[in-house]
């Protein structure tokens, strides 16, 4: 949610003024960002802007150095927790590339991932029958599901997997991160409809992207414009149209003047 139009209540998921550093580099400059449950936010911008680096600096890779800010979820401090206590919480991240585990089907992995998360309770046949149900739910084959995971699998299978797991896992923020990286026009679709049928008023969603294209089929509430590792600019739907017509050049070209008349008034 915008900064102008956050409520006064607890928000659900708060990046505040959060710097980060890859191998003593700056990639984000101080970053806000409001996520709460069921909205659905796209976060955009040019490459090298640093939209990866917030994914993985979320959940905590150890190659990303917060130097400053904070991250909550539900009042509590992310940034203290390790990955997995992350995703305990409820924070999830879709890789842009994800990792292939040979000789680990993604029925089994799943089946540990929900047990992580969730606990021990579900049952074998219990967990088998969600399964398969969010498996026809996104129109995969139940097949799929010996597949090892991510090994030998296309672009549009991979990204598939990386849904059923949102799915199965039902995380109260999902962060995407270009999803839609190396997918032709068929498999976007497909992954798109398989997160909108999965996404209820529980989850809050951050899709990363660079184009229009997947936010034809997820459409966001909210969209945000990251650029030298800020927020430069934040609006509703029309943002992103306004994106597709003019490209990003006229607001890196405004944040760049924004930059320069900042440093000549510190000098």
């Amino acid at each position: 949610m915008p900064e102008d139009t956050m409520s006064s209540t607890q928000p659900t998921f708060l990046i505040e003024d959060l710097h980060v550093s890859v191998e003593g580099k700056p990639i984000l400059r101080g970053v806000n960002l409001t996520v709460n449950q069921g909205e659905i936010h796209a976060l955009m911008g040019p490459n090298g802007s640093g939209k990866s680096t917030l994914a993985n600096a979320l959940m905590g890779h150890p190659k990303y150095a917060v130097t400053s800010g904070r991250v909550q979820f539900q009042g509590e401090d992310v940034l203290a927790l390790t990955p997995d206590e992350r995703a305990r919480k409820g924070l999830f991240l879709a890789f842009q590339y994800p990792v292939a585990i040979p000789g680990v089907s993604l029925g089994n992995f799943l089946r540990a991932a929900t047990r992580a998360v969730h606990g021990p309770g579900l049952t074998a046949g219990a967990f088998r029958r969600e399964l398969m149900d969010k498996m026809k739910l996104l129109k995969m084959d139940p097949a799929f599901a010996a597949r090892y995971v991510n090994d030998g699998l296309s672009g549009g299978e991979k990204k598939r997997a990386e849904v059923l797991q949102m799915a199965m896992l039902n995380p109260k923020i999902a962060v995407m991160d270009e999803t839609d990286s190396g997918l032709d026009i068929d498999a976007l679709r497909t992954v798109a409809e398989g997160v909108n049928s999965i996404h209820t008023p529980e989850m809050g969603v951050l899709v990363i992207t660079h184009y229009q294209r997947l936010l034809n089929y997820i459409k966001p509430q909210f969209v945000h414009v990251l650029v030298a590792g800020r927020v430069v600019k934040s609006g509703g739907y029309e943002l992103v149209e306004h994106l597709e017509a003019e490209g990003y050049d006229p607001i890196i070209r405004e944040t760049e003047q924004k930059l320069a008349v900042g440093a000549g008034r510190e000098a």
